[in-house]
């Protein structure tokens, strides 16, 4: 437990390490005061002084997932936007693949392929900007050390998952289009 003596400019501590807290903490208390009146004291145990003292640590912590959050919804979005678009472009190439016989899934795999693809460039060239960002905030990081592969595979499975969900509407768009509709396009 720790008791903590704040009296004006925090002149001093005391550290007690005791297994009924309360009644240590009251007994300490009256053998302070019973010395006189400029003896200020309070106390509080180890957990909640460590729970005070990590709180901006905390605050900081759910605003870095927070804005990593709207960052990976971000990309999600771009990417979701950037393969429609491609989709959109190439609604006469993919319609005639369609009239020549092309099965839906060979388009459905074409689209997604070329996402993921994009994806894996952007994990690739990512990594070593996450190490180096990492390295220049080492300081914060408490547990992991800032290459560590585990969090950067976990990291990296989860880009690729959500490039895959951006990926798979555009590509079941071109899935489903009317070949004639297509070849019709433009």
């Amino acid at each position: 437990t720790l008791f903590r003596s704040p009296g004006s400019g925090q002149r001093g501590k005391l550290f007690v390490r005791a297994h009924a807290a309360d009644g240590v903490a009251q007994a300490i208390d009256r053998e302070i005061r019973s010395m006189g009146r400029e003896y200020a004291t309070s106390w509080s145990s180890l957990e909640q002084t460590t729970e005070q003292a990590l709180v901006s640590e905390r605050a900081i912590a759910l605003l870095s997932a927070f804005f990593g959050g709207v960052a990976l919804l971000l990309a999600g979005l771009g990417l979701f936007g950037l393969m429609s678009y491609s989709v959109g472009r190439r609604t006469r190439e993919l319609g005639i693949r369609l009239a020549l016989g092309g099965e839906p899934a060979t388009l459905l795999r074409l689209v997604l392929r070329e996402t993921l693809v994009l994806a894996l460039a952007g994990i690739v060239l990512g990594i070593p900007c996450a190490i180096a960002a990492t390295s220049l905030a080492a300081h914060l990081l408490f547990g992991p050390s800032p290459s560590d592969p585990t969090t950067l595979a976990t990291v990296s499975l989860i880009l690729f998952a959500v490039a895959a969900l951006a990926g798979y509407f555009p590509a079941r768009r071109a899935m489903t289009m009317d070949p004639l509709a297509a070849l019709r396009y433009e």
